[in-house]
Order: C-alpha cells, then sequence, then structure tokens
C-alpha cells in the first residue's frame, strides 16, 4: 500500500475503510467451500466477478486474503483473521435485517385511515375489500369524520393516510387527486323545487334555508364557496346519511354529493333540481402529512384508489 494510500485508509470515512458486506459474504464463502469458483456459484455471481472482487478488497485492505492455485483457494494468516471478524459483521447485519422485518411487518399488519364522511360511506368499502384481497393479515381501522378531523388526525400521528372533498388542501399535507365529485341540490318529490320547469338561480339557493352538513366538512364548503358564503342552514347535520334521511322525510332541499344519492334519485325518493351559474364540482383528495409519502399498506391502498 502506498503511502498517499494509507493516509486515506486511516482518515477516510469507515465505509470506504470496511469492505462491503457482498464481499465479506465473498470471503466467508470462500473459507467455507476452499474454492473461489464454488462461492462465487453459491452467491450467483461469475468467477471473474468474484475474483475482481477479492482483489479491490485486498487492496482496501491493503493485506493479500486468498492464495490461488489450480488446486483451489486457500486462506492467508491475514484471510483467516479478516474472515473471522467478517463473520461477525455478517451475523450482525443478519440480526439488523429481521429486526428491519419485523418493524417492516409491524407496520404492516394495521392501517389506520381516517375519511371524510362521503368518501368513507360511499367508495372506501370497495377499495378496502379489494385492499383485503391483496393483504389479508393487515387490519384496517377506519376512522370517519368532516375533513377538517382528517387533517387532524394525520397530523397528531391517528392516521397513516387520509381522504378529503374539500376545495382546497388542510396546511400541514400533502394531496393527490383520485376521483372528481358533483354537489346537487335534492328534494324530497312533494317539494315545489321538484316541479320547477327552470333552473334556481343562485341567489334563490343562497336565501333559501337547506339541509346541510356542518362547517368544517368538504361539501359545506364547497356551498358555501360557490354561495359566497351565504348558504343558510335549515338545519345542520354530521353525516351524509342523516342529511339525505331529512331531506327525504320532506324536512327540506339539501346539498349532496351525487355519490350519495344515485338510488334514491332512480327510486323517486328524492328529485335533482338544477341550479344555475353555481360551480358545484370538486375533486376528491387522498391526503397526508408533508413529506411523509405513503408506505407500505397506505401505499397499497393509495394505488387502489387510483386504479
Amino acid at each position: 500500500m502506498t503511502e498517499a494510500a494509507e493516509e486515506q485508509f486511516r482518515t477516510g470515512t469507515l465505509a470506504h475503510r470496511v469492505p462491503e458486506l457482498g464481499a465479506l459474504e465473498l470471503l466467508l464463502a470462500v473459507a467455507r467451500l476452499g474454492s473461489l469458483g464454488g462461492a462465487a456459484r453459491e452467491l450467483g455471481i461469475t468467477q471473474p466477478a468474484a475474483s475482481s472482487r477479492i482483489r479491490s478488497m485486498e487492496r482496501q485492505l491493503g493485506v493479500a486474503l486468498v492464495d490461488r492455485s489450480p488446486r483451489g483457494s486457500r486462506l492467508t494468516d491475514a484471510g483467516a483473521l479478516v474472515t473471522d471478524w467478517a463473520r461477525r459483521i455478517v451475523e450482525a447485519a443478519e440480526a439488523f435485517d429481521v429486526g428491519a422485518q419485523a418493524l417492516r411487518d409491524r407496520r404492516d399488519s394495521r392501517l389506520r385511515v381516517a375519511a371524510s364522511m362521503t368518501i368513507a360511506e360511499y367508495l372506501l368499502p370497495g377499495w378496502l375489500l379489494a385492499l383485503r384481497a391483496q393483504r389479508p393479515d393487515t387490519a384496517v381501522s377506519l376512522l370517519a369524520g368532516n375533513s377538517a378531523a382528517v387533517a387532524e388526525r394525520l397530523l397528531a400521528d391517528e392516521a397513516d393516510l387520509g381522504f378529503v372533498e374539500g376545495l382546497t388542501v388542510p396546511s400541514g399535507l400533502d394531496s393527490v387527486v383520485i376521483a372528481h365529485d358533483n354537489l346537487i341540490v335534492v328534494t324530497a318529490p312533494g317539494h315545489a323545487w321538484a316541479r320547477r320547469r327552470s333552473p334556481l338561480e343562485a341567489s334563490e339557493l343562497a336565501v333559501t334555508p337547506l339541509i346541510l352538513r356542518e362547517k368544517g366538512s368538504g361539501t359545506r364548503q364547497v356551498l358555501d364557496v360557490a354561495l359566497g358564503g351565504l348558504a343558510r342552514p335549515l338545519i345542520e347535520l354530521s353525516s351524509t346519511t342523516a342529511v339525505k334521511a331529512a331531506a327525504v322525510s320532506g324536512a327540506g332541499p339539501a346539498v349532496l354529493s351525487e355519490l350519495a344519492v344515485g338510488e334514491e334519485l332512480s327510486m323517486r325518493r328524492l328529485v335533482s333540481v338544477p341550479v344555475a351559474d353555481v360551480s358545484l364540482a370538486r375533486d376528491l383528495r387522498a391526503v397526508w402529512p408533508t413529506g411523509h409519502r405513503p408506505v407500505g399498506p397506505a401505499r397499497e391502498l393509495l394505488s387502489l384508489t387510483r386504479g
């Protein structure tokens, strides 16, 4: 070893001074089999590649490790000593790998999902059934609430992946659009609006008391923005199902996702009322804490929502 090489060896980082794990595994295989070719076959590499790796390790350490001859490969005295050290390193690496796998298994054994109400009731069941087919051993818990509650769960590390329906992404979260949705005005068939021949004007919708989701929900956010913050609540309810039931009972008009009222519209329990000059479209988003992209089951669930 030249003086320059020795100086680099002394002053370099540990990664520069210690051979890579694959080279140490090769050395252990040579010691066990007494053959460089046999060691190469066991590790699934070519004999020239194995020879090159041994030579590279010898240059790195500055000592000869293996004597090669037509009868096989024999460790030098230095090689035997390095092999003893290598065995401890490889055993420690194997313990590290087992521990890391245990961490992955623990992470993958559960999935905590937080979702706003419409997504939780009408989209997530299908996605979770598909995920179960791929990961039958993963236990899934679902926390349903409005979009603001979903953000709180994620930021408090009480959920691994969230889904929201509003116009904006809550602060502290990254997101991706997974679907699109429209809100519609619905009434019971007996309501006067059910017999209208012309669309509702935005001004009329704004002054009419409506059955609404609570503030903080994505549905309410979209409607408030569309009407300039003028939506008037007749009743405020905390779930899509409750709003729908109130509308079906004839309590008054409501604003709901198209996803939530398909059956009621087809069976004429509710009637859709056209609205002019009001945009009630919205994006449905998957969300997670900024800089912490989903991994494991959360990543797989995310991929299913976009399939």
